[in-house]
């Protein structure tokens, strides 16, 4: 039966005054319907005049009508290296940009101006770069994230420029040092974890590679939130990274999209597929434009972010009126959609604003691919061979269906040719095997927000199941189980099934998580779609950010020993430091890198938490996202049991001991409160251990607040060992670890997501496995499910030390014990525990052997050159993607 016919599609969708009531700042029931149009914005003066004088405001402003020669010779020859001609750019913007004086400039002005002159550089070869992909008609890459952590972006593009020590100069000139300019920079708010990281080292590995691609994402006002640790709790505050002037970004208000919502459906008489969507909530998306320079190349990159653009949301006659809020309601309910990331969905209310912030990121960012190809001139059918969008995870997955509503609806493309050219064009990164993050949106809440995409989802699943119906036939339960809605109350829009209907390619990003999936969740898909379509990609990381940016001292000694520093660009040259790790001044200095970056780190630990720590010590590190699969519990209870084993020895017996810091960092999502819990018990360890006098420097807790890439920055070339201790089988791959290992850190983690492939690349001499496996762990939740074993005594001491007050009040973490010892232990800590204890035993006695830890150390780098992103990205590109790389020819950069 057709799902179009038995939904009440008409009757569900929402009429325009009821979507006008239950709007934020939308004029209320009694106010007709039929209002007279606002006066638009227009960007110019001329615009303006042709308005008022009653014709219709001019769309673009007037061309040029001759080419300049000067101005043409400017844009294709780049901008002189020298230091004085980066002196005078410098200058000027303090001077003229900034409004600055000699006795008025301070550091941050310093890096305002620095970065303003670098960006001068990076737009030139920005315009180039387009300039010739658009002139030889190349085929792009499109990657729609929700996230991109890019970090600062100062010190990479000097590097990337070659410019480095010429901007050390004149900044030295007047009056500042580089390090401090570039620490004046804040991070960009633009993501939170691993999915964001991963974005931006592979919209790197673009422009590094000569890829023509471009990311798509959102320009978030206040980020996910900055963390605050107040009484060892989490405490959200907005993050306002953009208070200050961003140079990285370029403003596009000539490029701007209406993006709608609500509203009611007008059928085509002509076309059973074809409506006129009306509605009166209507926002503008607006492009800003932040480049990314690419290393060893002229190419730069590009990742276009969208922001809601409100002017013509004011009601001037109601503001007139006495009515401020109501004058201003429209451009709050429109501002708040790019306000803030991953905004708190425990609320009806908030898992609305995700879906509408999801939509605008989605139509404005397909309306611009498709308003790009256009210019092209070539017929619609062949957008697929000048585009291909990849999909980073479920969030911009309805791009599919707006990608089919503007075919069918504002190009008038019959259905058969709309879906064969969006099933060409998409392909689908799936990031995760936990069914509570597979994203799902009740079919009420769509339909009423989207209804034309309700009912376009409504369509492809009812096409898909009857093509499964004809394959495999009289197999109900099938069709119920790969079914895009689920029969639930209310149904939901299963999101990940619709990537995979709509995509010609899924992957996985690890070996066993691609396996995992396609024995798991996209079984059913596997079977009725091929195994073809269904792949693994493993993930990487940009060597440039990771390992030359963030750790020039280990850099240098790996350009020695290639003999150049082509190994940024290829990681496979690192093989070479395996002919060096017999030589024993290498090995020394190797050593030495290593301690310069703890000190560093330990220097960073006093500035930001207080905590004095050892850079003798071993530093033990735990940094990433905290949630229950990840296993920060686990880590923070054998603190506990290391505490609790040191207070039983005698004081000569402790100062035998390995000293070691124990180091944590992450942001708990603000709606998690166990994963805030977590962090709550970490600080409160923290806070006995390290006034423990006894204990001294034997044993430090420390955790970093607001964690970001700044922070990782410091933290990941000072590691000795790293933890990666999720759950088997939970882990979809993690980038942390290969970051880690790239900086001569060793990791210790569980058989899980790229783990086994790191361990597989690098020799199980050099990484630290324990834990059950993932075939295993359905075995053990089923028993602990029906019984209580009792803990490991290793185990019952941490709780009992819990549960004595050692660390406060007790009655606060009981909650996160019965998890583990009357919830099922659903992530298996009691399992593993004790294999968890072994391991680090195992780290301690290779740690005390200097000579073989270095071996340890180096080895591991020599053998990590699958994981550079610049392998994900080729391998993207010939089986996903199928572009080549197209370097910039024809100009003097």
């Amino acid at each position: 039966m057709s799902h179009y016919n038995c939904s009440g599609y008409f009757s569900s969708t929402i009429p325009l005054s009821t979507a006008k009531a239950t709007t934020p700042g939308v004029p209320d029931a009694n106010v007709p319907a039929t209002k007279p149009a606002s006066l638009k914005r227009v960007v110019s003066g001329n615009a303006l005049k042709e308005l008022l004088a009653g014709g219709h405001a001019s769309t673009q402003p007037k061309t040029p009508s001759k080419e300049d020669g000067e101005f043409r010779d400017y844009s294709h020859h780049e901008i002189a290296r020298d230091v004085a001609t980066i002196k005078n750019s410098v200058v000027m913007h303090l001077a003229a940009t900034f409004l600055r004086t000699p006795s008025s400039t301070d550091s941050a002005h310093a890096y305002l101006a620095s970065a303003f002159s670098v960006r001068d550089r990076l737009l030139q070869r920005w315009n180039l770069t387009n300039e010739y992909h658009d002139k030889i008609g190349a085929k792009r890459v499109y990657y729609m994230s929700l996230e991109f952590l890019i970090g600062r972006t100062f010190d990479n593009a000097l590097l990337a420029l070659g410019l480095r020590g010429e901007y050390a100069s004149v900044l030295g000139d007047v009056g500042f040092r580089l390090e401090d300019v570039i620490d004046e920079e804040r991070d960009a708010a633009l993501g939170n974890g691993g999915l964001g990281r991963l974005a931006a080292c592979y919209v790197d590995s673009m422009a590094c590679s000569n890829y023509p691609g471009w990311g798509y994402g959102l320009r978030y006002k206040y980020g996910m939130f900055q963390q605050q640790i107040i009484n060892g709790y989490q405490v959200e505050v907005p993050d306002c990274w953009l208070d200050s002037p961003n140079p990285w970004e370029f403003p596009r208000p000539d490029v701007t999209y209406p993006v709608k919502f609500y509203g009611h459906l007008v059928r085509d008489p002509d076309s059973s597929h074809r409506f006129k969507w009306e509605s009166d909530v209507v926002y503008d998306a607006m492009a800003f434009d932040v480049p990314v320079p690419g290393y060893g190349t002229t190419n730069v990159g590009n990742i276009r972010l969208w922001s809601c653009k409100t002017n013509s949301l004011f009601d001037l006659n109601k503001f007139n009126a006495g009515d401020y809020q109501g004058a201003t309601g429209g451009q709050v309910a429109a501002q708040i959609l790019t306000d803030v990331l991953y905004p708190n969905d425990n609320t009806n209310e908030g898992k609305e604003l995700r879906l509408r912030q999801e939509y605008l990121f989605c139509s404005a960012t397909l309306q611009d691919i498709l308003a790009r190809f256009k210019r092209s001139g070539r017929p619609l059918s062949e957008l697929p061979e000048l585009a291909a969008i990849q999909l980073n995870d479920t969030h911009p997955t309805l791009g599919i269906p707006e990608l089919m509503r503007l075919l069918l609806d504002e190009e008038g493309v019959a259905w058969d040719e709309a879906w064969d050219i969006t099933t060409r064009t998409f392909a689908f990164t799936n990031h995760t095997v936990l069914p509570e993050a597979m994203e799902k949106w009740p079919v009420p809440m769509l339909d009423k927000i989207l209804p034309r995409h309700m009912g376009i989802i409504y369509d492809i699943n009812l096409f898909f199941l009857q093509s499964v119906e004809k394959q495999v036939p009289d197999d109900r339960d099938l069709l119920r189980r790969i079914s895009i809605i689920e029969e639930s109350n209310p149904q939901q829009v299963r999101m990940a099934y619709l990537a995979c209907v709509g995509s010609h390619k899924v992957n996985g990003v690890a070996a066993i998580h691609s396996d995992i999936i396609k024995q798991s969740t996209f079984k059913d898909f596997v079977t009725v779609q091929g195994a073809d379509k269904f792949i693994n990609k493993t993930n990487g990381v940009s060597p440039r950010r990771w390992m030359n940016e963030c750790n020039p001292d280990m850099s240098r000694l790996i350009s020695e020993a290639v003999g150049d520093v082509s190994w940024i660009n290829d990681l496979s040259k690192l093989s070479a430091l395996e002919s060096c790790v017999d030589n024993t001044d290498f090995r020394t200095r190797w050593w030495d890198a290593k301690q310069k970056n703890k000190k560093r780190l330990a220097a960073y630990i006093l500035a930001t938490t207080g905590i004095h720590v050892s850079p003798d010590a071993l530093f033990d590190v735990q940094v990433k996202r905290i949630h229950e699969y990840k296993r920060q519990l686990m880590n923070i209870l054998g603190v506990i049991h290391r505490y609790h084993r040191l207070k039983q020895m005698a004081p000569e017996e402790r100062a035998k001991e390995l000293h070691r810091v124990v180091i944590f960092a992450g942001k708990a999502a603000a709606g998690y409160w166990v994963a805030k819990q977590v962090i709550k018990l970490i600080n409160a360890v923290a806070e006995t251990v390290n006034n423990d006098e006894e204990i001294g420097d034997v044993l430090k807790v420390v955790f970093i607040p607001d964690y970001s890439v700044s922070a990782a920055e410091y933290i990941i070339p000072a590691s000795d060992i790293s933890q990666h201790i999720s759950t088997a089988g939970t882990e979809a791959s993690g980038t942390s670890n290969m970051k880690f290992v790239l900086n001569g850190g060793i990791i210790l983690g569980t058989v899980d997501g790229a783990n086994i492939e790191i361990g597989e690349e690098v020799g199980e001499d050099q990484i630290f496995f324990f834990g059950c496996l993932a075939h295993e762990v359905e075995d053990f939740r089923h028993y602990l499910r029906f019984h209580q074993p009792k803990p490991d005594p290793a185990l019952q001491a941490a709780f009992d030390m819990i549960q004595r007050g050692t660390f406060g009040d007790a009655h606060i973490f009981q909650s996160l014990i019965d998890s583990i010892m009357r919830g099922g232990d659903v992530y298996l800590l009691s399992v593993d525990f004790p294999s968890y204890l072994k391991a680090h035993k195992a780290v301690e006695a290779s740690y005390r052997k200097r000579d073989a830890w270095v071996t340890k150390s180096i080895l591991s780098v020599a053998r990590m050159a699958k994981f550079s992103s610049d392998r994900s990205i080729q391998e993207y590109a010939e089986e996903v993607w199928n572009i080549e790389p197209v370097p910039v020819q024809g100009c003097s950069l």
